[in-house]
């Protein structure tokens, strides 16, 4: 559809100017009269979702609108759509008191769509930047099912939850980063510097030097000769993956395979994948989603290519007319535990209940799995570098020591 400003004259003789998106012009004057207006004259302008990325916000969006911010946004909404005041209005006020300028630009384009005649979920969908396929999926839903404030809620809640997983992630990496860096330094410092400087005493005393001195020198030789090897090689090999991720979907496979089956950290990635995806599918589903579409969505947002998979042969043997249950079962993510709650609720009719169970038990396991990962990271990094250090103290120390010892007084 193309978009345009009209201007128009009601029953009563009174002008109107608005805005309108219509097929072309002879549709925008059927439109028109519809509402009881009679048109004037118009003209063909941009969308208000042209307008916005015309400004320089259209991929910028999604860094400068956080995910509270669209928090924030459910909240308003749900509230003033439960008090039974119009969409419209809400956005008004909303986009009136937003300090953030980026999401008062969209909800000023989302007011003026939707004064054109469009419904929230098709101005949501403006701005798949801002507002997912899901969000917009649901958002039209609600709208006709009249539920809208109970999937504002849910949503809601949704993006609590990744927040909240989101700050526990970064709580889990923080320190060991700063270790991790922490031990990098001093290992390059002592190969660079210090170790070099020890071996020139030790080479002078003409014995027969331990396996593990010798493999000290082969390191600190190694990082003297090639030290700007040793500084690039991690940010080559990461943006090598990265390249190879972005380019090529076997890549992207093969590396999302890896990511879930990595010792401690990759059981955790996944549960928190699955709790996501069991969480949307049971809003999706509540909110009168088919159980196909609902499968379809949750393999395109799963973000990780062999999970994607997984679920499109849920689609499958559920498309083959298999219950949903065999068809998780098939797929061989979910434990016993989990497919006896879906098999339960799926018997029962209460699916919706068994998926937001299989949500809960996932999240609760991977608060309990990054407690005890949190436990594990710093003794071991402690031992780690101790560990590191008691290596070059040992090799160089070692043969001083055996030559003390051989001295005769």
């Amino acid at each position: 559809m193309d978009f345009y400003r009209y201007k128009a004259m009601d029953a009563g003789g009174r002008i109107r100017n608005g805005q309108m998106d219509a097929h072309n012009n002879a549709d925008l004057e059927v439109r028109l009269r519809k509402l009881g207006l009679e048109l004037i004259n118009y003209k063909q302008a941009k969308s208000p979702a042209q307008k916005v990325s015309g400004r320089g916000l259209g991929r910028g969006l999604s860094r400068s609108i956080q995910r509270r911010d669209l928090l924030l946004f459910c909240f308003h909404l749900e509230q003033t759509s439960r008090a039974g005041i119009p969409i419209l209005d809400a956005l008004k006020d909303l986009r009136d008191s937003m300090d953030k300028p980026g999401l008062r630009q969209v909800i000023a384009a989302m007011t003026e769509s939707i004064e054109g005649g469009k419904t929230l979920s098709q101005a949501m969908q403006d701005f798949p930047a801002v507002f997912s396929t899901v969000f917009a999926s649901l958002i039209h839903a609600g709208e006709q099912s009249g539920e809208l404030g109970t999937v504002l809620a849910r949503l809601g809640d949704d993006l609590k939850w990744q927040d909240e997983m989101a700050a526990q992630t970064k709580r889990l990496l923080a320190y060991p980063a700063f270790v991790g860096a922490v031990v990098i330094g001093v290992l390059f410092f002592l190969m660079t510097y210090l170790v070099p400087e020890l071996l020139i005493f030790i080479g002078t005393m003409g014995q027969e030097l331990p396996a593990h001195t010798r493999a000290l020198i082969f390191v600190s030789d190694l990082f003297v000769a090639y030290w700007y090897v040793v500084l690039a090689a991690p940010g080559l090999i990461l943006g090598g993956i990265f390249i190879g991720v972005r380019t090529s979907p076997a890549v992207r496979l093969r590396v999302d395979r890896l990511t879930i089956r990595m010792p401690l950290i990759g059981p955790i990635i996944e549960k928190i994948i699955l709790a996501r995806l069991a969480s949307l599918f049971a809003m999706m589903y509540a909110a009168g989603i088919t159980i196909i579409d609902c499968i379809k969505t949750a393999e395109a947002i799963a973000g990780n290519q062999a999970i994607a998979g997984a679920m499109q042969k849920v689609g499958r043997e559920v498309a083959a007319g298999k219950s949903v249950s065999a068809g998780f079962a098939a797929t061989g993510l979910f434990p016993a535990l989990v497919l006896r709650m879906i098999t339960v609720g799926e018997g029962s009719g209460a699916l919706q209940e068994s998926l937001e169970n299989v949500a809960y038990f996932y999240t609760r396991d991977v608060r309990e799995s990054m407690q005890r990962l949190q436990a594990m990271i710093e003794p071991t990094m402690t031992v780690v570098l101790g560990a590191l250090i008691a290596w070059v103290m040992f090799s160089v120390l070692g043969p001083i020591y055996d030559l003390i010892a051989t001295i005769k007084i």
